[in-house]
């Protein structure tokens, strides 16, 4: 076998053990946090790793009950007549900047 297939065949089995599940515990000599201040009990492993429901709220997607028509929009004006967009007049056209630009001075 070559040492491509070992090293695939090893981070394969690395991998397949990844997965145990196992309840989970603090390591030893360490204790879970304390009791907060206004709780009943200190909490569990568990309870601590359960996100409460504000964190991850329903998702709705079904606004609607029933089909029904839009009302009409009065702000769902057609597109303006013309095509192109207006030009500008004659007397617009950019200038070229001054070649004496520099530090302005106060007066």
């Amino acid at each position: 076998m070559s040492l491509t297939r070992l090293a695939i065949i090893g981070a394969m089995t690395g991998l397949a053990g990844c997965g145990q599940v196992a309840p989970l515990e603090p390591r030893a000599g360490q204790a879970l946090p304390v009791k907060p201040l206004m709780a009943q009990s200190t909490p569990t492993a568990e309870q601590l790793l359960t996100p409460p429901t504000y964190a991850r709220p329903e998702r709705v997607d079904e606004l609607m009950k029933r089909s029904e028509p839009r009302e009409a929009d009065p702000f769902d004006l057609p597109p303006p007549s013309g095509g192109a967009a207006p030009a500008l007049p004659a007397a617009s056209e950019p200038q070229p900047a001054p070649e004496d630009t520099g530090p302005v001075t106060p007066p």
